[in-house]
């Protein structure tokens, strides 16, 4: 699981962004080797904005560091999936849908999976073949593979629709609201609001923190263990404790409290636990590094990795523990047993992390760019797809941490790392309008699609959506525009693409009339034109505006 890795000081910035994406994007060949390129579906070597949801205000973006499938959740609490369908996993029968396209992502509202009108979705969780949605007022919705019951239900084949968990802390006589999940291979784990975490599916590494795993001979001689399909609080020492996050690995679980101090759990090969050795571990173990007096060196942070640990303590400093190489400190023969720092970025105010299948990203604070300043960091061996996003023409991997060239200026604020690709959360600036969308193109008209008339010799340019292409001349519009728009630009139609998920009870309907969007000033592409011309002209420029459509 990478869950989305959100920043925690956001109090004083917009909490919404657009999504970017880089690396594998032929879901279905993702990871299997001998299969022919798709065209249509390349490998991204940088960051790209995600043109279908490029009108969308995206607050948490969701994958798996096993899996490739993405679920994107909005400001109004819709959720949009894409990516490989495996075992269902996305909501829908993978028999009928075996992946869903970057370019038409599947829209799916609460009431869709039976809440009520209101309702949103804040929180989703990607395991490698089943996927959770939780919704504001507390449920917890699941769908995909079900076989150890990793989706809090009878265990058995898979899900094909999305169900709402009824058992553990969702009964009547627990009253406890859910905040947010993690998903491993074959368990899930869920956080409430109270600070208690539940557990389902395999037990067969610990993962349920149950202190057994179950193991027995079964039939034909064969080994199986525990699982559980009913949510079971995880007890012990986190039983007296307010649990604030949680995340899990492949087979492994990590869990920050309150206070800053970090429990771990489950499978433990290469010492992904941090604890010194590689026993597995049945309850929740407290890791001795963080649980000193001096509370500056205890957790802020915490995520994980198919085979690695990392923590961000509350001096910004990121450490890690386990497999994340094939060579050298951090390989098979050398894993980091306890948690450790990288030189590298020993001096950096890291801000949040996340683990993909072999590649691990950081932010951080970059005081070069000034008060609010991030810089995005990466790292990883074997990524082969380019989902490190370093960009044309430069190495796919590196074993050590490197700044993304390709992110400078660039405010991200999420990331959420899959196996073969990488997302980006990322706040409307200046720099961001200077990325490239994917796709590149898409068939769009070449004149004005209202007069549909040439106006260039009489110097009336047209506007281009940003989403869509379709060019409209200022005179055009209704009502009309009397200058270009400042910041992205979208046309009526895709401005209010998705106004049917916004309204809430009580709310006014948006007029739906073009504008700039609601966000800090950016430069679109002819305004940086003008603003070169007017410097060498002598002028101070201008914030650049929406982009002039292409003929």
């Amino acid at each position: 699981m990478t869950d989305s890795a959100a920043a925690p000081d956001q109090t004083e910035k917009e909490k919404w962004g657009r999504v970017l994406l880089c690396g594998g994007t032929n879901w279905l060949a993702l990871g299997k080797k001998g299969l022919p390129a798709d065209p249509e579906y390349p490998d991204l070597p940088l960051p790209h904005t995600l043109r279908s949801l490029s009108n969308v205000k995206a607050t948490g973006v969701y994958t798996s560091h096993s899996g490739c499938h993405v679920i994107v959740l909005d400001v109004a609490g819709a959720a949009y999936l894409f990516g490989r369908n495996t075992s269902s996993c996305l909501g829908v029968p993978h028999t009928s849908r075996p992946f869903i396209s970057q370019y038409t992502p599947l829209r799916l509202l609460p009431t869709d999976v039976g809440a009520a009108p209101g309702t949103k979705f804040v929180y989703a969780a990607c395991g490698r073949a089943h996927s959770v949605l939780v919704g504001d007022e507390g449920s917890v919705w699941t769908a995909g593979l079900n076989a150890h019951g990793q989706c809090g239900h009878p265990a058995g084949g898979e899900m094909g629709t999305w169900k709402l968990i009824t058992g553990g802390w969702a009964r009547a006589k627990v009253g406890e609201k859910a905040v947010q999940a993690s998903a491993g291979v074959n368990f899930t784990l869920v956080l409430t609001e109270n600070g208690k975490v539940y557990a389902f599916g395999s037990g067969e590494h610990g993962q349920l923190a149950n202190g057994r795993t179950g193991e027995r001979i079964a039939q034909a001689n064969k080994t199986t263990y525990d699982i559980e399909d009913e949510p079971i609080p995880v007890r012990g020492p986190l039983e007296d404790k307010v649990t604030t996050q949680v995340a899990c690995g492949q087979q492994h679980a990590i869990a920050l409290t309150s206070d800053g101090l970090v429990y771990v759990w489950g499978f433990n090969g290469y010492c992904r636990l941090g604890l010194g050795h590689p026993k597995d571990m049945l309850i929740p173990t407290l890791v001795p590094q963080y649980a000193g007096p001096n509370v500056l060196m205890r957790a802020a942070f915490v995520a994980a990795g198919p085979t690695s640990t990392i923590v961000i303590d509350r001096q910004k400093m990121l450490q890690m523990a386990g497999k994340f190489k094939t060579s050298g400190a951090g390989s098979v023969g050398q894993p980091f047993s306890t948690f450790r720092y990288f030189p590298e970025i020993q001096g950096c105010k890291v801000l949040l992390a996340a683990a993909g299948g072999v590649t691990h990203f950081a932010t951080a604070v970059d005081e070069d760019a000034g008060p609010g300043g991030v810089m995005t960091i990466a790292w990883g061996q074997n990524a082969i797809n380019s989902e490190l996003g370093l960009g044309e023409g430069q190495p796919k991997s590196t074993p050590k941490p490197v700044r993304m060239e390709t992110l400078n200026g660039i405010d991200v604020f999420a990331l959420a790392a899959g196996q073969n690709t990488s997302f980006f959360l990322a706040r409307p600036n200046e720099a961001l309008l200077d990325l490239p969308r994917f796709p590149d193109a898409v068939p769009a008209p070449n004149l004005c699609v209202v007069c549909n008339e040439d106006r260039e010799a009489s110097g009336e340019e047209a506007l281009e959506c940003e989403k869509c292409d379709t060019p409209y001349h200022l005179g055009c519009l209704d009502p009309p525009l009397k200058s270009i728009p400042e910041g992205q630009w979208f046309c009526p139609k895709c401005a209010n693409e998705f106004e049917d998920v916004l309204p809430l009870p009580g709310a006014k309907k948006s007029a739906g009339l073009p504008k700039a969007d609601e966000e800090p000033k950016k430069k679109g592409r002819l305004a940086k034109r003008k603003a070169e011309d007017e410097e060498g002209d002598g002028g101070g420029g201008e914030a650049k505006k929406a982009k002039v459509a292409k003929k």
